[in-house]
């Protein structure tokens, strides 16, 4: 009988204890702990492995190891400082490494398998270059608190040192981007060195880094791997009730209570659903935690800051509580000092920009129910009219902005057809520049659809690489990427990566020749616009050549069309739309 954990609250899910399989739950179940959903579950293997001597290297317990604890896949290139590494995976079959063409995108990928999983993958590169190039996206999975595993090979132990040819200080590059950062130098560290990276990676959400001199790789070793179970604590956090007691209080005694609710309460939409119905309280929501609920419920007002609503501006603005949920204080978001109470699984950012009236660190998932169950039932009439009237004003605005007959294509339209289109259970993941900006104000979404995006960093580059370790990990799923010509153009050697793995992904590429963000930031601060046009290429013809389908859309008419026939295509898909660089257009 198979085991699984919560990759949430590493709950374990025993089918010999509960008496049925894992797979015969329905595909709304969720953890009876955190309440998070089925898909945060992953398997854990049964069987402790004890390798003979002489039958196998420090390479071969290292991958075993991380089979063991959940480890899935492996991305990289290979190269010579690595192959012990490399073989390794080769020879183990519960494990896939997938090919790339750069290193970044490798690290992106894991990226976004951390953000969308909660578990680590990991990237493999050779010393010198292959490390640096997965600098970009270890950074964004540092600031978005995203766990990834990366093992480098290095130089042998003897060359260490003098300066040898491609060596750098490794060690030290990877210090300031990393959660755990060791050299495994001895056989005897391999078991402890890779279940401390992978522990620091989930526990402390951030990358753990091994290198592995190159030597150190062959030798033989064998060892017993450790079990999963019993080696990590349980992340169902609460706090005591005199607080919590404290918060339903304050939330009691406000008449305008408004509900922030970020990346951090992402798994939490009904909970939070049924507290905004038993306060009468609108959702915000920060860009990250757009799609916790169905954003055409009347209770979700929109986002707030850069990309946010009208509506939610004006409620925040005249709110007298804020009660701020898995939301980091972005200064995108620019929430204002206001009477706040927050809920955060990190105690650093309780209180981070200003003082909060209660403070409850904690999983969201176990003190909101509590939370729930302890504020009176208000049922503010007047407040919910008003709510409903400020959205309705917003969404006209939106309406308004719609123009299905200019050429080149407006970014809204376009928008306005992916919403209507897109699978209510769609994968989406967003490049950064003005194709971002542009969904995040305009794109209403499902709650059974997810989002990746770069957040912290806003790195251009991500939305490829992360449609593809979407589209591994849920092949049954609709994945869609919204990406602009400048960002795509970073990474687009990595569509290779997706026609290779026959991964059906679809980019909708809004090309409007510009690095667009770039240029509006130069109008807004008065300088003149400047190097910001980017050289026109056939991105359609691109994707036919590199043995995908190209679709090119230069007039609104035809994009109906080409959303559905690349929706309804089993190739990757690369829809390149003309698209209008100015924001708004007065005529």
């Amino acid at each position: 009988m198979a085991k699984y954990r919560c990759t949430v609250c590493n709950y374990i899910f025993d089918e010999e204890v509960e008496g049925y399989k894992f797979d015969d739950l329905p595909d709304n179940w969720r953890c009876p702990v955190c309440n998070s959903p089925k898909s945060t579950f992953i398997l854990l293997t049964e069987e402790v492995v004890e390798f003979k001597e002489g039958e196998s290297t420090v390479s071969d317990v290292l991958i075993e190891q991380m089979v063991e604890w959940g480890v899935k896949y492996i991305f990289g290139i290979p190269g010579t400082s690595s192959l012990g590494v490399v073989d390794a995976v080769r020879n183990n079959k519960a494990i896939k490494y997938i090919q790339v063409r750069h290193e970044q995108t490798a690290a992106f990928m894991a990226s976004a398998y951390g953000k969308l999983n909660g578990h680590p993958a990991a990237c493999l590169t050779v010393a010198g270059p292959g490390a640096t190039n997965l600098a970009t996206g270890l950074y964004d999975a540092n600031l978005d608190n995203a766990p990834v595993l990366v093992l480098t090979g290095m130089l042998r132990r003897q060359l260490i040192g003098p300066g040898s040819f491609q060596e750098i200080e490794q060690q030290s590059f990877f210090e300031t981007v990393t959660v755990y950062n060791k050299v495994l130098m001895t056989e005897e560290q391999t078991i402890n060195l890779i279940t401390n990276a992978i522990k620091h990676a989930i526990l402390d959400r951030g990358v753990s880094h091994i290198g592995i001199p190159n030597d150190i790789q062959k030798l033989p070793y064998s060892a017993k791997t450790l079990p999963f179970e019993g080696s990590f604590p349980n992340k169902a956090i609460t706090q005591p009730m005199f607080l919590i007691l404290k918060a339903a209080q304050a939330i009691n005694e406000s008449e305008r209570p408004v509900i922030i609710a970020g990346f951090g309460a992402i798994t939490q939409g009904e909970n939070l659903l049924k507290f905004a119905q038993k306060i009468t309280a609108p959702i915000v929501t920060t860009f990250r935690g757009k799609g916790v609920i169905d954003e055409d419920n009347q209770y979700y007002v929109g986002s707030h800051g850069d990309i946010g609503s009208t509506a939610a501006t004006e409620l925040v603005l005249n709110s007298d509580l804020l009660i701020v949920i898995g939301s980091s204080f972005s200064d995108m978001t620019h929430l204002p000092e206001k009477k706040t109470i927050q809920i955060d699984i990190d105690p650093l950012k309780i209180g981070r920009q200003y003082p909060v009236e209660v403070g409850l660190y904690g999983n969201s998932a176990e003190i909101l129910p509590e939370l729930i169950g302890l504020v009176k039932e208000d049922k503010k009439v007047e407040y919910l009219d008003e709510i409903n009237k400020l959205k309705e004003d917003w969404l006209d605005l939106l309406e308004e902005e719609i123009d299905n007959t200019k050429t080149p294509l407006r970014p809204q339209y376009i928008i306005k057809v992916l919403n209507d289109k897109i699978a209510d259970d769609a994968i989406i993941t967003l490049d950064v520049g003005e194709n971002c900006w542009w969904f995040g104000r305009n794109f209403w979404m499902k709650k059974k659809q997810d989002m990746l995006m770069s957040g912290y960093l806003a790195s251009m580059g991500f939305g490829l690489p992360a449609a593809l370790t979407a589209q591994l990990l849920y092949p049954n799923r609709q994945v869609v990427c919204i990406s602009g010509d400048g960002g795509f153009s970073m990474v687009m050697a990595d569509f290779l990566t997706a026609v290779k793995n026959e991964l059906p992904i679809k980019v909708f590429l809004f090309n409007n020749h510009q690095l667009g963000m770039i240029m509006q930031e130069q109008k807004v601060e008065k300088y003149p616009v400047w190097q910001t046009d980017l050289q026109h290429l056939n991105f359609a013809s691109f994707a036919k050549e590199c043995g995908g389908l190209g679709i090119s859309v230069k007039t609104p008419e035809k994009l109906p069309y080409a959303v559905d026939k690349a929706l309804d295509s089993e190739l990757p898909v690369i829809v390149d739309i003309d698209t209008d660089p100015r924001r708004f257009i007065q005529d």
